[in-house]
């Protein structure tokens, strides 16, 4: 059975400007996570679309290089070679991201995202059915109050509850604020996790979701303490600074010791969702996640 599950993360900001600071954020740590040893992400493709329902989008394909990262039980049946693919579709406000893995053919992560200017109050914004409706496990996660489960990430220059913007006078966070600050909105994640395989499935769910809720937490708590390095841009403007971290990313995996050119088989593991161990393979996107 599919663990399903719908994370609500609230953000001081609007949507228009969480559109800009989410592609802001997932760049960002697409070049910090990547090195010329072979780790890192790897930007396959990343060119508009277009959808008959959704309208034009942006599609993005990546892999990230992060095997040696992952925990032992992981390790000890993966080989060195294998990818995880994330193929992301981003009509904002609505997103989709997929995951599957070269070597794990039974796993495969989905995530659907809806962004809305509220505070986690829209019921079914994803427009479930009933069925998935009450299959679902519904998670608030508060960017400031709730706690990183590895801590080697927390800086308190990212903390919500410490950080307060120049450029637009918000924050620090006090309890309460998803009820009373403004702006607010809420990015409304359902993400579907699959590993169909006889007595690791429900461990390797679990650790997905939990890996993928602690990797929402940390992009989100960035994303908004970075708010003065990205408040300003323009959709162009971010999406020029996009193609220039591509470009240092996908060179710096095409140093000697990192991968070879067109994507050859490597170290890889690839998942935008992306940054911590395997929190980084799950998320850089975070939706990725785009």
């Amino acid at each position: 059975m599919v663990l399903t599950k719908e994370y609500r993360i609230c953000m001081p900001l609007t949507c228009e400007e969480y559109q800009i600071g989410q592609l802001y954020m997932i760049a960002r740590h697409s070049l910090e996570q990547t090195s010329g040893d072979g780790e890192g992400v790897e930007i396959v493709t990343n060119e508009p679309c277009e959808d008959p329902e959704h309208g034009k989008g942006q599609y993005t394909e990546k892999r990230i290089h992060l095997s040696s990262r992952l925990p032992y039980w992981i390790q000890s049946i993966c080989p060195r070679v294998f990818y995880v693919t994330e193929k992301s579709w981003n009509f904002f406000p609505f997103t989709k991201t997929e995951y599957t893995c070269s070597f794990v053919p039974k796993l495969n992560v989905s995530i659907q995202t809806k962004y809305e200017n509220n505070n986690g109050s829209s019921d079914n914004c994803l427009h479930l059915s009933e069925e998935k409706l009450n299959s679902r496990i519904i998670e608030s996660i508060d960017i400031a109050f709730d706690e990183l489960v590895n801590n080697k990430h927390y800086k308190r220059e990212e903390d919500p509850k410490f950080f307060k913007s120049t450029k637009t006078n918000r924050g620090p966070l006090v309890e309460g604020w998803r009820e009373t600050d403004k702006p607010i909105m809420c990015s409304y994640k359902l993400v579907d996790a699959s590993f169909e395989v006889f007595l690791l499935q429900s461990k390797v769910e679990d650790f997905i979701q939990r890996s993928i809720r602690d990797v929402l937490l940390l992009g989100h708590r960035q994303a908004f303490a970075w708010v003065d390095e990205w408040f300003g841009m323009t959709i162009e403007d971010v999406r020029a600074y996009e193609r220039k971290i591509q470009e240092e990313t996908n060179n710096k995996l095409k140093q000697p010791n990192g991968i070879a050119e067109n994507g050859a088989a490597n170290n890889t593991c690839d998942n935008s969702l992306e940054k911590g161990a395997p929190e980084e393979a799950l998320s850089t996107s975070l939706e990725n996640n785009g």
